[in-house]
């Protein structure tokens, strides 16, 4: 990926004709009884900014899990490249994906630049011999990876940060520093899992701007968010779910013009009310501990 600056267009371009990069079809995931992800379809291009909406509860973050491989789909199948991506996060993030999540994961007690290199180590071929022994191809892994990282930091305007402690960072630059982990793993498609939650209005103009940075280098990026304004101005097309299910696909003009995007976010007006959230991330929580115990108990 290049660090060049690139241009701070307002609207997004469009990206037709370019490569598909992610393809999803047919995506399914099921928790015992409870379908979190219903036949969802996703297709990402080159230098495309794609965002995912939806109410609390609808799926979103499941549908990213499935992407990157912390759940293996029920049904259907993830393709990176025209290649099927197995259900295992470090061999989807070394075919070319990356994300970050909705809760901030820092090394809250490592530097700004030792988080940033943690994400370059899937692209070192020096093992723990060569650590233990301080080979020189590890000498010079090590080297190359601590500078790959101060340009990453440069990049998304973190410079002056390498040796602070991620945890006293500020809340804004700590979403920068996860965007710079997850760009060092040199990614084709970056996933983005609201990364402007809790942010100020001027950090979140700070996010569009880099975001719009990281298309113009040609990657693809995949966002979710709550914040319709945020999403409509930045993205190419725009995927709306509901309870699991693809209510509307389109360009922003015409998911934010669609009535049923207004009535899905309101509620129908029918007397009817859509299931709690809390209550359905519990049941997914309870289903995905309840799997892991099993497979534990197997091995």
């Amino acid at each position: 990926m290049s660090t060049a600056v690139a241009h701070d267009t307002g609207a997004p371009d469009a990206p037709s004709g370019r490569d598909v990069l992610l393809e999803a079809r047919g995506v399914v995931m099921r928790f015992g009884g409870l379908t979190a992800v219903d036949d969802v379809d996703l297709t990402v291009r080159e230098g495309e900014i794609v965002g995912l909406i939806g109410p609390n509860g609808a799926g979103k973050t499941t549908f990213f899990n499935c992407l990157t491989g912390l759940y293996k789909p029920t049904e259907g199948e993830v393709r990176l490249s025209g290649t099927v991506l197995p259900p295992k996060p470090g061999r989807v993030v070394r075919a070319g994906m990356s994300r970050t999540f909705q809760n901030i994961r820092l090394f809250a007690n490592m530097t700004a630049l030792e988080n940033v290199m943690v994400g370059r180590y899937c692209r070192t071929k020096a093992g723990a011999f060569d650590s233990i022994l301080r080979t020189p191809r590890f000498r010079r892994e090590e080297a190359q990876t601590r500078e790959r990282a101060q340009e990453l930091l440069d990049y998304v305007g973190l410079g002056r940060s390498t040796e602070l402690l991620a945890r006293n960072m500020p809340y804004g630059d700590q979403r920068r520093l996860e965007i710079a982990r997850a760009l060092a793993t040199d990614p084709k498609v970056l996933l983005l899992d609201e990364p402007t939650a809790g942010m100020n209005p001027q950090e979140t103009a700070d996010a569009e701007r880099l975001i719009f940075k990281i298309r113009d280098s040609g990657l693809a990026v995949v966002v979710i968010e709550h914040d319709m304004r945020f999403i409509f101005n930045l993205c190419d097309r725009v995927l709306c779910l509901v309870r699991g299910k693809t209510l509307i696909e389109g360009t922003p003009g015409e998911v934010q013009s669609d009535p049923r995007v207004i009535e899905a976010y309101i509620g129908t007006g029918d007397g009817t009310e859509p299931d709690d959230p809390d209550d359905i991330d519990a049941k997914i929580e309870a289903q995905v501990e309840a799997r892991e115990a099993r497979e534990g108990g197997r091995g």
